[in-house]
């Protein structure tokens, strides 16, 4: 695991945050790492989203599998896949041994899309409270108006003891404004307005409507603030391992991270 953010009272801390992390990473004996070589992989995937999305969202897929099996035994699972779009995640949980359920706001004609999925919001996830062990997302939460009300469902569906995986792209990093990038560094409405400008049509992630600017700040403080779940870990998905320290650095952490990961146990 990564720097676990612990619940208990703050007296009980007598151990720095610096030393703890520290501490996890040399005992870490698991298979999967992330080592910078993991890193500059995923980056490279980065350039294939928009004319081959099948390999793009096939190495997220695999990865996340992986990363999973880091809190939790995967088989016979049932997980939920909020956002799962055209379905890339299906086969790779599948394949791990899943029972895979999505939700989305959109039908598709997709293959990949079948089976197992209903239309709904992922603010009012369409499933009552514990029908599942995993609840997984990503890069949905900056997809939605009032994404932490959409993290909350997320702990609601799961059981007791189940494992919420929350994955979204960070506003100030590199890719926050999705294909408007770089220039939402300017402002989202402006990027939005060039794209249009150079293009002739919308992006098809409209800054305001479909996309909304999250910070690293924003999770941190959900984090600490709701209390359906037990904080496991928060990271830097993209991030090589010994540069996750840079998420304690205010400021630095939101233009150095390009996607933070939430993960919790349910209560």
């Amino acid at each position: 695991m990564f720097g676990r953010v612990s619940r208990v009272p703050a007296p009980a801390r007598t151990t720095p945050w610096w030393r703890r992390t520290l501490s996890r990473w040399i005992r870490r004996e698991e298979e999967w790492a992330p080592t910078l070589r993991r890193s500059v992989r995923l980056l490279r995937e980065f350039g294939f989203e928009q004319e081959d999305p099948a390999r793009f969202y096939g190495a997220i897929a695999d990865d996340s599998v992986e990363m999973l099996r880091h809190y939790d035994r995967l088989e016979g699972q049932a997980l939920l896949d909020v956002g799962g779009g055209p379905g890339y995640f299906k086969s790779a949980f599948e394949a791990a041994g899943m029972e895979y359920f999505s939700v989305d706001v959109e039908d598709s004609d997709l293959p990949g899309a079948a089976g197992n999925r209903v239309l709904g919001s992922g603010m009012q996830l369409p499933f009552r409270s514990g029908a599942f062990d995993v609840a997984y997302s990503s890069n949905v939460l900056e997809h939605v108006p009032d994404p932490w009300l959409m993290a909350s469902e997320m702990l609601r569906v799961v059981k007791p003891g189940g494992l919420v995986f929350i994955s979204y792209t960070v506003w100030y990093g590199p890719w926050g404004g999705h294909e408007t990038s770089p220039h939402h560094y300017l402002g989202g409405m402006r990027a939005r307005r060039r794209y249009a400008r150079k293009h002739g049509h919308e992006p098809k992630n409209r800054f305001g409507e479909s996309m909304f600017g999250v910070t690293v700040s924003d999770g941190l403080r959900w984090s600490r603030r709701q209390d359906g779940g037990e904080v496991v870990d928060v990271f830097a998905r993209y991030n090589p391992g010994w540069s996750q320290f840079l998420l304690r650095i205010p400021l630095l952490r939101e233009v150095t991270t390009w996607n933070l990961v939430i993960v919790l146990r349910r209560r």
